[in-house]
């Protein structure tokens, strides 16, 4: 594992402050691991305002990664592949599976579905 990536429910889990994400992600951090969040992740779990300091603190720590042209076509092709149309699960394995990361996820059935549709062994933490 070279890092980790966070799909929707982890970031729903920290705005709740789910006790066990904080402590992952504070796991993560003290191995000087900064935590990517793809952009349509985080287009999925914010709403805005005040209600989300929350999430806005746990976000400060993480890096946000764009979805470029390219990757948008790796994740078209992907979900293609897998059967699977949810795009924001699609671009987390996609990602994860470039990166080398593990994935920390509340749903890791999708996870694992997109990414057994390229043999990728990905470890899936679940909150």
């Amino acid at each position: 594992m070279n890092g980790v990536t966070y799909d929707t429910g982890a970031l729903i889990a920290a705005d709740r402050n789910d006790r066990r994400m904080w402590a992952l992600h504070a796991g993560f951090l003290a191995l000087e691991v900064s935590p990517t969040v793809p952009t349509p992740v985080l287009a999925e779990a914010w709403r805005g305002g005040s209600r989300q300091a929350s999430l806005s603190r746990f976000l400060a720590l993480c890096t946000t990664e764009p979805l470029t042209d390219e990757q948008a076509k790796a994740v078209g092709t992907l979900a293609a592949h897998a059967g699977h149309d949810d795009i924001v699960d699609v671009t987390v394995v996609e990602g994860a599976v470039r990166r080398h990361d593990a994935v920390v996820s509340s749903n890791p059935t999708h996870i694992r579905k997109v990414a057994d549709a390229v043999r990728a062994r990905l470890t899936v933490e679940t909150v």
